[in-house]
């Protein structure tokens, strides 16, 4: 009887670690007193599940790891767990990414090699570059579900000067997106949407900005409304982590790419609630690797572990 129910207890543990899927979402260049202080019942939904939390980009100020706060440079410190000294993207061109320091989908994959990634981004770069999707560097690592490049598509959008085919392609980013979560669920799935920045660039702390937040808002909705659909219908657990690349300069609202404070200062919104360190720390993007890693139960090697800059926002009961 005893081993009747240890074969159940572990069977039901099985059950659980297979459920657990994660969705990461990079809103392009949002300054956080710019999220703050925008009316967002999307972001608020989230945040009162798990929390909101002060983050920073761009590595340690002065030091080794000191990094540019540039949108690719960002991305690469959220899949790799490692600033830019590291992982070798330091600006958008992407030349030459460090594969010895894999992305989180590619540690992924090599543990549990037939559990599903997706990579739903207007720039194909993520997802060719960054990912490195069907390269001989990352052991030819496949993306299962993929909805990208639409920026390189000027007959569906055409591209105008105040980048209203930018919001048009997150548009499709994110209806393509919510649609292949709720059918197929892949099992860590990356989204990146880029219109905010845009709006950043252009007007700086503006209305605009702020029209281009609450369409996000709206974006995120229809994303978490695929997974709640999951989660109910096929008792799947899901964490969701929606995070920015970088700030922006205090004097116009529109630069980046430098040291300041401004620049450096970003925000992190997850829909589980965080350990203690969370709270007593100020968090940072590299320390999203981890919490996935301790989330979907993938077990480091050492290098990898001696390589990340980050630290688990979770504890390892997930």
């Amino acid at each position: 009887m005893f081993r009747i129910f240890l074969v159940i207890l572990c069977s039901l543990q099985i059950a659980a670690a297979q459920n657990k899927k994660v969705l990461f979402v990079i809103a392009d260049g949002i300054p956080a007193p710019e999220l703050e202080k925008a009316t967002k019942p999307g972001f608020d939904a989230i945040i009162n599940k798990g929390a909101y939390l002060p983050c920073y980009v761009g590595g340690e100020k002065g030091g080794i790891t000191q990094s540019p706060t540039i949108s690719a440079v960002g991305y690469n410190s959220l899949l790799t767990g490692t600033w830019a000294n590291k992982h070798g993207v330091v600006d958008n061109d992407i030349k030459n990414p460090n594969y010895n320091y894999p992305t989180i989908f590619k540690v992924f994959k090599e543990q549990y090699p037939s559990k599903k990634i997706g990579v739903f981004s207007t720039w194909i770069d993520n997802r060719t570059k960054l990912v490195g999707d069907g390269l001989a560097q990352t052991n030819y690592l496949k993306v299962d579900y993929h909805r990208d490049g639409y920026e390189l598509d000027t007959i569906q959008f055409p591209h105008d000067k105040n980048a209203t085919y930018i919001h048009l392609i997150d548009e499709k980013v994110v209806a393509e997106a919510a649609h292949i979560i709720k059918d197929s669920a892949p099992d860590l799935s990356w989204v990146y949407l880029e219109y905010t920045d845009d709006m950043g660039h252009k007007f700086g702390k503006s209305p605009e900005l702020d029209t281009a937040i609450s369409m996000l808002d709206r974006q995120i909705q229809k994303l978490m409304q695929s997974v709640a659909y999951r989660e109910k219908s096929f008792n799947e657990d899901w964490l969701v982590i929606i995070t920015t690349d970088h700030g922006r300069d205090a004097q116009t609202g529109k630069d980046h790419g430098g040291q300041s404070d401004a620049e450096r200062n970003t925000w992190l919104v997850m829909n589980h609630r965080p350990n203690h360190y969370a709270f007593e720390n100020r968090t940072a993007v590299v320390d999203i690797f981890p919490t996935i890693a301790t989330f979907l139960n993938i077990k480091l090697s050492k290098s990898v572990v001696d390589a990340l800059e980050g630290v688990s926002l979770l504890d390892s009961k997930f």
